[in-house]
């Protein structure tokens, strides 16, 4: 196969990031917001006229797809998955998708507010991309590669394979899920329906970058209380919760445990939220580390702070509470080795490097794993993600095209 040129891969790409489909954290409902199905209701109509005549969207927001086998051998069933939603953490709508073509490898200032430049200091795999073509927003908004690049990139797949039935392939499902940004991303999902083997997310980074490990993954919440009184008659009576909670955050580590001061294979805990009132104050942590049993360390480390810090303050009382948020998928994926090996034997075919790398996060397909489907994450070329100066690189997202349609052929021929 030669590569892949895709023309309508940028126009496709536009289309869908001037979609607002910001997930909301606040919200209870799934979708969280009811403005991505606004994206899900696109992919199937042009699901449906890309020939993928079992197109579907429930009730939760899940778009699920196939396109037909067209071997006479059985292939085990593999699912591309991309998210629609994004990030809640900055800025989403009336984004507006700016080409940098032949980029020249300066810094890249961003016209709707000449403030935020994507220096390439900062960005130094920009420098990689000199010559290539560049996708940015406009500066007021995050772009929204993360993970619509993902959803481009499977979407022109289903167009592509149902154009050229010469490459052979075995039956694919096609995924798409809302709510990814916030974890929730798969929590109403129809395993049964989405009848899939083995699946891959389209949402890494870097050309060639191989993500078979994540993060596992906790939350864990505190609940200070203290003692109310008037402030006027306090004396001796008043145990201020949001003195308590302060004191609990002071006693965290300025220089370790904590993801501003940690990088590679350390794991961190991190106060995301805390919010209450003098009588009782809620403080809320992500606790992360690829090592699984370092979490309950991680959780008591955090507990025996709280408890120190409840000497100073006798008269009032905690508690706390660890919800499992997700697991380091390689702990699937070891047994499922042809899973990984055929993700990269598809990236050398598409003539790019492999960086192996370990997710300090995680993807829909860490769970994924877990729920029956093991699940490793390809590149898609976005950067930067979840602000300002996210952008991504057409000639990146292409090779991802082109590294997923060997991959389909690699299924069939070891079938």
């Amino acid at each position: 196969m030669s590569t892949v040129h895709s023309p309508t891969l940028v126009d496709r790409f536009f289309r869908y990031v001037g979609i607002d489909t910001q997930s909301n954290p606040s919200s209870t409902t799934q979708p969280s917001s009811v403005k991505q199905l606004n994206l899900s209701r696109l992919l199937l109509e042009e699901l449906k006229s890309a020939g993928l005549t079992d197109a579907e969207m429930d009730e939760s927001g899940y778009v699920y797809a196939s396109i037909p086998s067209n071997t006479e051998k059985k292939v085990p069933v593999i699912c591309y998955c991309a998210h629609v939603d994004t990030s809640p953490d900055c800025k989403a709508s009336e984004v507006k998708p700016l080409l940098h073509k032949n980029y020249s490898g300066a810094d890249i200032v961003l016209p709707d507010d000449p403030e935020q430049i994507i220096r390439t200091s900062d960005h130094p795999y920009l420098l990689e991309k000199i010559g290539e073509d560049i996708i940015t927003a406009s500066g007021k908004t995050l772009l929204g590669a993360d993970d619509k690049a993902g959803v481009a990139i499977i979407m022109e797949l289903a167009s592509y394979l149902m154009h050229h039935p010469e490459i052979r392939h075995g039956k694919i499902r096609l995924l798409f899920t809302p709510d990814e940004e916030i974890g929730r991303g798969v929590n109403k999902l129809d395993m049964k329906k989405l009848g899939a083997e083995f699946g891959y997310t389209l949402d890494g980074p870097e050309l060639g970058s191989f993500e078979e490990e994540t993060f596992s993954a906790d939350s864990m919440k505190f609940i200070f209380h203290g003692v109310s009184a008037h402030p006027g008659h306090a004396k001796d009576k008043l145990v201020n919760a949001i003195k308590i909670a302060s004191a609990f955050i002071r006693e965290l580590p300025a220089d370790e445990f904590s993801p501003e001061t940690t990088e590679g294979r350390y794991g961190f805990v991190h106060p995301v939220k805390m919010e209450g009132s003098p009588e009782k104050m809620q403080v809320e942590f992500i606790i992360r580390d690829f090592n699984t049993a370092k979490l309950k360390a991680y959780e008591e480390y955090l507990k025996d702070k709280a408890e120190f810090v409840m000497r100073l303050f006798p008269e009032g009382r905690f508690e706390s509470e660890v919800k499992e948020q997700y697991r380091n998928m390689k702990e699937i994926l070891v047994e499922h080795p042809q899973v990984s090996d055929y993700a990269r034997e598809a990236i050398k075919r598409a003539g790019i490097e492999i960086k192996e790398s370990a997710a300090r996060g995680g993807t829909d397909g860490s769970r994924l794993s877990f729920m029956g489907m093991p699940c490793p994450n390809i590149f898609t070329g976005e950067m930067a993600f979840h602000g300002k100066h996210e952008y991504v690189c057409v000639q990146d997202m292409e090779k991802s095209l082109e590294t997923i349609i060997h991959l389909s052929q690699i299924w069939e021929e070891n079938s």
